[in-house]
């Protein structure tokens, strides 16, 4: 069995309309979120083998930031298929990953993250900002990956840990 941790990149800052979508960063509370994240991931023993990340702004600081706090002792790869990349796409980047990785973390976008999740699980759920999906998948390598062969085990939402610290 696998494990496919998805994660959405934290919020991002719209301060500066010159940026494109590509090159905008964190904003304040995407900057407070990531690491609050990281720290769920950590204490729930969420540690996975490989990380990918889009290498859009965001989401490049959205991986640094929870790999950080989480404790996580791997390097982040980046793939820039990974951006504005539909649940298909998403799906041929997992099934490439190297099969010596027991669990992946696939940090990148909506709608693409929620289609994949759906792919994967035929469950619909949303995926805020800095979400966390945890799909154990029941295959023995990456390239075995096929729709509806995950099961959802969790799901973590950072808005109520978010309403606690005052930055909702």
């Amino acid at each position: 069995m696998k494990t496919l941790f998805i994660l959405r990149h934290a919020k991002s800052s719209w301060d500066d309309f010159n940026l494109s979508d590509f090159d905008r960063p964190l904003n304040n509370r995407g900057l407070k979120t990531a690491p609050l994240m990281g720290e769920k991931m950590y204490e729930n023993f969420f540690q996975p083998s490989i990380i990918v990340s889009s290498p859009a702004k965001r989401a490049k600081q959205t991986a640094v930031l929870v790999k950080e706090s989480a404790q996580i002792p791997k390097e982040i790869g980046y793939d820039e298929r990974i951006y504005e990349a539909s649940p298909f796409r998403l799906l041929q980047i997992v099934s490439e990953l190297d099969e010596n990785r027991d669990s992946a973390m696939i940090v990148g976008h909506n709608p693409g993250l929620e289609g994949l999740i759906r792919l994967l699980t035929s469950e619909n759920q949303t995926m805020p900002t800095a979400a966390l999906a945890v799909i154990d998948l029941s295959i023995e390598k990456w390239n075995e990956i096929v729709a509806d062969c995950g099961k959802l085990r969790t799901l973590i939402r950072p808005k109520d840990d978010l309403k606690s610290l005052g930055t909702s």
